[in-house]
């Protein structure tokens, strides 16, 4: 019942039907609130935050994830041996769909497209009133000052960054997911975008422009940059749960990434981590705080804490995701495994990465073989009914952590005009070391017999020079599949791969990987079913922008995917159709 007044609330407040807070949740149409304060703009807020998770979509959407019905070889890094499971089903037929790269018509439930737009929508919709309230506030007290000047409280300044914040976000996150990857503004002028709504709407049908990308990109900014002057940690009880000031700059940082501006991306990651790696000690990742854990819910809770100084922002989200890898049809198996925890790095030989053994990244049901789930995001289940066993799944996004922040940072120091690759090189050897902050007991295992050493220099450019590598995945060379227009200088691509095999593991299931094959125009592919079909994307194939829901496209906005010949994807999907009648 919670759910269904959440967005029955949400809903309404997205279609200006209705002024009110967080206090409408419990509340008989005739005892609506009425905003009159900035403390209960402020209060409102709070259910200001999407409700889904796109980590599943996206990681359905990448290379992390493969079929376990299609051939491949085992776990195991040195195995000989191919796989062929020929009964395992998807959690959901959505699942079959978002890995063929096809429009999901088959769910609008939990992890579904069309629960990640409305829950971003609501979440936009929330901030747009809350934007007029403080307009509302704000004409009224410039009235009642009578010429006598009027300057806005602290308080109506931290509450209208916040809600400006929250807008450019929902809109950043839309844009990476259902349209191409920012370029350049010419180039991406091309590309279709998302409708950027900055006004409540009181009309339940409207008919919105999807813009550019470059449009969005420039109305995110314009957001993003008012909210930046204005966000303060003095007015939140939890500040990890809001747009916080480490978090503003976090978001604006990855930003500027994306669209390649990197001397911002490293000047809002120094506010956050500070200049050089004096400070990273106390900011990143500790994988001590794993001693105790036995559970998936120890492990899970340590990930998603409040009090790490390593999470800067926590989104409560609904989502089944843990549920629908580990011993279902697609999984983190075979090569795709490899690539992220299961195999030997330059300053380690284990076949499983000693920190994501300790940190509960290799559970699985049933069987290792279907593939392994972590519980960075795991999920807390909400008892409605504990007799029943009914309630909500829960998994809480870590949206932004130090340790990506600076991997950012990294990348930014690597492919600015004058690359800095001696700080980019301090950056990954501190990131690396925070790995191994283990227990004593622990670090007397990792490091016995020197099969765990500390990076160095000559060990990180030996073995990212290499990109036939087989001690990790077949080929992580910049150089290679990627798109035209981003272009890796060849003194850098070495530590490029280096950020590529360690952004790969340290954003593993929160669906960060998708966006980065996008915005560096990764070429892969997936093989779906026993008869191993090739579904493959190219650097400008319309299909890495996931296509809207199809309750959206029939409401008369514009599809993410130009028409295009698709006479081959239809050939291999009808080859499918008649394997499966």
């Amino acid at each position: 019942m919670k759910l269904i007044k959440y967005f029955s609330a949400t809903v309404l407040l997205s279609l200006g039907l209705v002024s009110c807070g967080d206090d409408f949740l419990d509340q008989e149409p005739d005892e609506r609130i009425e905003i009159t304060t900035v403390e209960q703009v402020q209060q409102m807020l709070t259910s200001a935050y999407g409700a889904s998770n796109y980590g599943w979509l996206c990681e359905l959407s990448s290379d992390n994830l493969m079929d376990n019905n299609a051939p491949h070889k085992g776990a195991s890094p040195d195995s000989k041996d191919v796989v062929v499971h020929y009964n395992l089903s998807p959690y959901e037929r959505m699942d079959d769909e978002i890995f063929r790269f096809e429009q999901v018509k088959s769910s609008t439930g939990t992890d579904s497209p069309s629960e990640i737009w409305e829950s971003c929508y609501n979440a936009i919709a929330t901030a747009n009133h809350c934007l007029v309230y403080l307009d509302q506030i704000e004409e009224k007290e410039r009235a009642e000052a009578e010429g006598h000047g009027y300057n806005p409280s602290d308080l109506e300044k931290a509450v209208r960054g916040e809600a400006l914040l929250i807008r450019a976000y929902y809109h950043f996150v839309l844009v990476n997911i259902f349209s191409q990857a920012y370029k350049n503004d010419e180039a991406s002028s091309h590309d279709i975008g998302i409708p950027y709504v900055t006004e409540p709407e009181d009309k339940v049908l409207v008919h919105y422009n999807r813009g550019t990308v470059t449009s969005t990109y420039n109305k995110i900014r314009e957001d993003l940059e008012a909210g930046l002057q204005l966000v303060s940690n003095s007015y939140y009880q939890k500040p990890k749960w809001h747009f916080n000031v480490n978090a503003a700059h976090a978001f604006a940082a990855r930003f500027y990434l994306y669209t390649r501006n990197y001397e911002k991306v490293i000047e809002h990651a120094n506010a956050v981590l500070g200049e050089g790696t004096g400070n990273l000690g106390e900011l990143l990742m500790r994988y001590d705080l794993f001693d105790n854990c036995t559970y998936g819910d120890d492990y899970a809770n340590v990930w998603q804490s409040a009090d790490l100084n390593n999470n800067l922002m926590l989104v409560a989200t609904y989502s089944t995701a843990s549920r629908r890898a580990a011993g279902q049809r697609y999984g983190q198996i075979s090569t795709a495994l490899q690539a992220t925890i299961y195999h030997f790095g330059p300053n380690w030989r284990w076949y499983v990465i000693p920190c994501a053994y300790v940190s509960g990244m290799t559970f699985y049901r049933g069987n290792q073989d279907y593939g392994f789930m972590s519980m960075k995001s795991g999920e807390t289940f909400e008892y409605t009914d504990k007799v029943a066993g009914i309630g909500y799944a829960h998994v809480v996004r870590r949206e932004f952590t130090c340790t990506e922040l600076l991997l950012e940072r990294v990348e930014a120091k690597l492919l600015k005009q004058n690359p800095d690759i001696d700080g980019a090189v301090d950056d990954l050897i501190a990131y690396d070391t925070s790995r191994w902050t283990f227990t004593e007991d622990d670090a007397r295992t990792f490091f016995a017999g020197s099969a765990l050493t500390y990076l160095t220099r000559d060990a990180l450019e030996k073995y990212y020079k290499d990109t036939e590598n087989h001690n990790c995945f077949e080929n992580w060379d910049f150089t290679q599949n990627m798109s035209p227009d981003f272009v890796v200088p060849a003194n850098v691509t070495v530590y490029m791969n280096a950020v590529n095999d360690m952004r790969r593991y340290e954003t593993n299931w929160e669906g960060l990987r998708f966006f980065d094959l996008k915005r560096w125009g990764i070429e892969y592919s997936h093989f779906y079913g026993v008869d191993n079909i090739e579904y493959k994307l190219t650097w400008n194939d319309p299909r890495r922008a996931i296509e809207i829901p199809q309750e959206v496209m029939a409401a008369g906005l514009e599809p993410s995917r130009p028409p295009m010949d698709y006479s081959e994807l239809q050939q291999a999907t009808t080859e499918i159709r008649k394997k499966q009648e």
